[in-house]
């Protein structure tokens, strides 16, 4: 089993950036894919972005493409997401997550952070 704790969330303004992090602990980290995924109180979690256990394949949703960035750092066990051009309507709750097979939908995920909120400002 591996724990998960995200930081780097906060309130920016529109068209501002954040990176959030993600550390591991526990079990190795380098047999999880890994991912990133967001929710608005009262909505359905959306997938945000994932990535493969090297880190050679990325996969985002529509809403993130060309303004995130997913990318891990095996030796630190860390994952990151760089969020550049925000949006209001990328304000959400932030879990960092973990699975054995890479995925794009939040339910491929089995283990997962308490959350970052991110708020963005118009």
């Amino acid at each position: 089993q591996v724990q998960l704790v995200e930081s780097g969330g906060g309130l920016v303004q529109a068209g501002g950036s954040l990176r959030l992090s993600c550390a591991a602990s526990g079990r190795s980290f380098n047999v999880y894919a890994m991912a990133w995924i967001r929710q608005v109180a009262g909505k359905e979690r959306e997938f945000v972005a994932s990535i493969d256990v090297s880190g050679d394949d990325t996969y985002y949703g529509d809403s993130v493409k060309g303004r995130f960035t997913i990318s891990r750092d095996n030796a630190k066990r860390m994952v990151y997401l760089q969020m550049n051009s925000l949006k209001p309507e990328d304000t959400a709750v932030y879990y960092c997550a973990a699975g054995y097979i890479v995925d794009t939908v939040p339910s491929g995920y089995d283990y997962w952070g308490q959350g970052t909120q991110v708020t963005v400002s118009s």
